[in-house]
């Protein structure tokens, strides 16, 4: 296979997130699976001494938590996926230190919420301590806090949580380790699917079929592309292998799928907006509005908006919504709710003084 720009990217890079699946380290059965996370450390650690920083993202918290307590499937309910993450990420953490420790390297762990992306502070906090722990030459294991995170406030998988991780500490490169060779052009499993090497970033993905996870995991092909993306707009080139071909995959990088990063990264503020902070409620805006902000990427003003939903104030993030409900920007709002009540429609001319700044300012804004 000749080597694209994207997999000379990945090979030579000096701080890599690699993010394994839980199919990949745990089964129904038995728990964790020893040996293959004892294989999966095996690569990173030689990815270590080739020079590289690694930070692990890690699935499989509740998986290893299903034998112990007895159950035999993935629960579906909130309570009993807390409990097993409970128990599993005890286990999870142990597993990896052992693994890692036959090389004398010190694991830390660190759980992470969607809040902690979220919000600013909480954010800066995870990333120094990510920093603090690579610096001290610990390997850094991340995993979502599940025992306290409610379906409103997850990552929603792990893939997304390795992007946003990858964007966190400044990543060179995402690679991706689960139970599927790279991206298909059809279900592989009917036998007649082709493996696609490379995806430009300007690449159409829309029509590649994307399933659902599988019995033991939460992210299936339609995460793994989101995150892909979401790792693009952070400059991070992905590659999307096999964990059974962890070695190759962190080594020549010879392997699975390619995707190429956009060559100009969003700014760590426009990523934060567009990815990484919740919404606190929306902007209707009429069709002038919608071809200003998402089409000239100017400043959105009073006048195009023409209702509001939810409750935000000055500083937050907001979703900017179209005439056909489609939500075109995303944006840090000037104005409280019962602020900008009293401005809907209204030219800047109209308004006092201390109400003529734009209600999302094009540096704060970002086109979807």
């Amino acid at each position: 296979m000749v080597s694209s720009q994207a997999r000379q990217a990945i090979a030579k890079a000096r701080r890599v997130v690699v993010k394994v699946g839980s199919a990949s380290i745990t089964s129904l059965s038995g728990g964790l699976d020893r040996d293959r996370l004892d294989t999966l450390a095996d690569a990173v650690e030689a990815r270590m001494r080739a020079g590289s920083d690694v930070v692990v993202v890690s699935s499989g918290a509740v998986s290893a938590g299903l034998a112990p307590l007895g159950l035999t499937r993935r629960p579906k309910d909130l309570a009993t996926k807390q409990a097993a993450a409970s128990v599993g990420q005890l286990a999870l953490a142990h597993a990896w230190g052992t693994s890692f420790g036959r090389y004398g390297r010190t694991v830390g762990q660190v759980l992470l919420s969607a809040d902690d992306f979220a919000r600013r502070e909480n954010h800066r906090n995870a990333q120094r301590t990510l920093d603090r722990l690579r610096s001290l030459h610990a390997v850094a294991v991340v995993n979502e806090n599940d025992t306290v995170a409610t379906e409103e406030i997850r990552f929603g998988d792990n893939d997304r949580l390795a992007a946003l991780v990858a964007h966190l500490v400044g990543a060179d490169a995402l690679i991706l380790l689960s139970d599927v060779e790279g991206l298909y052009d059809s279900d592989p499993r009917r036998g007649d699917a082709t493996l696609i090497r490379e995806v430009s970033v300007h690449a159409a993905l829309d029509e590649v079929q994307a399933g659902d996870g599988g019995t033991l995991g939460t992210g299936g092909m339609a995460s793994k592309l989101s995150a892909a993306r979401l790792a693009a707009d952070a400059g991070v080139p992905v590659l999307l292998a096999a964990a059974t071909r962890a070695a190759d995959a962190l080594g020549d990088g010879l392997v699975g799928t390619a995707f190429e990063a956009r060559p100009v990264r969003l700014s760590a503020r426009k990523f934060w907006v567009r990815h990484a902070a919740d919404a606190r409620g929306a902007l209707l805006l009429d069709a002038g509005a919608v071809a200003a902000v998402s089409q000239r990427r100017r400043s959105l003003l009073a006048a195009g908006v023409v209702g509001v939903r939810g409750t935000f104030h000055g500083g937050d993030v907001v979703s900017l919504v179209g005439p056909d409900e489609r939500t075109v920007a995303r944006g840090v709002v000037a104005y409280d709710r019962t602020e900008l009540e009293g401005m809907l429609g209204r030219s800047t001319a109209e308004l006092p003084s201390e109400l003529q700044r734009p209600v999302v300012h094009a540096d704060d804004l970002v086109a979807l």
